[in-house]
């Protein structure tokens, strides 16, 4: 749990640093939220939940290909199974490469493909979790989504599949996500 806090506030601080320069350059705020669904083991063990987003993002002007820093908390209710605890918590940052497909350059619809790597947390949350810890893993993600652009206001919703590589089974979800982006310029992702 030290090691991720770490991470945490280094990409925290990296981000304040570089604030004000990509902004300069186009830099994208994005917030989001909606439903997730768990899948495989998961599945098992977790009911569809909720989650909210928070990102920033660069893509260069004529250039297909750009980068996308997010976090994202979300929330499962247990299955009924489990009387233990009542929730799954999931907070997790991801680092992601964003292609955005070519389009009429009066066009107003974005899409994209979206991809990268992260680190989760995750634990049981409720009234008995005294025996429960919390647990950092490795994961993947990919999907697709698209921006209906605005001026310098965008609309997206995407779905992104992601993987957590967890001892002893992965735990696997979709969250599904709609929200509304701030800066940059034309283009999607980001």
């Amino acid at each position: 749990m030290r090691g991720f806090k770490s991470v945490v506030l280094g990409a925290v601080l990296l981000a304040t640093v570089g604030a004000a320069p990509a902004v300069a350059q186009g830099a994208k705020f994005s917030l989001g939220g909606g439903l997730t669904l768990p899948l495989s083991d998961f599945d098992d063990l977790a009911g569809t939940g909720w989650h909210g987003l928070a990102a920033i993002g660069f893509q260069p002007t004529d250039f297909p290909v750009g980068f996308q820093v997010d976090g994202m908390y979300q929330r499962f209710s247990a299955d009924e199974e489990f009387t233990t605890f009542d929730n799954w918590q999931f907070i997790q940052g991801t680092a992601n490469v964003v292609y955005t497909f070519v389009t009429a350059e009066q066009s107003t619809f974005h899409p994209y493909l979206i991809g990268g790597v992260g680190l989760y947390n995750w634990k049981p949350t409720g009234d008995n979790v005294e025996d429960f810890g919390s647990e950092t893993d490795f994961g993947v993600n990919a999907g697709a989504g698209f921006d209906f652009q605005l001026g310098s206001v965008g609309l997206f919703v995407e779905g992104r599949f992601h993987n957590v590589f967890s001892d002893p089974n992965n735990n696997s979800f979709i969250p599904i996500t709609a929200g509304i982006r701030f800066g940059g310029g034309a283009g999607g992702g980001a």
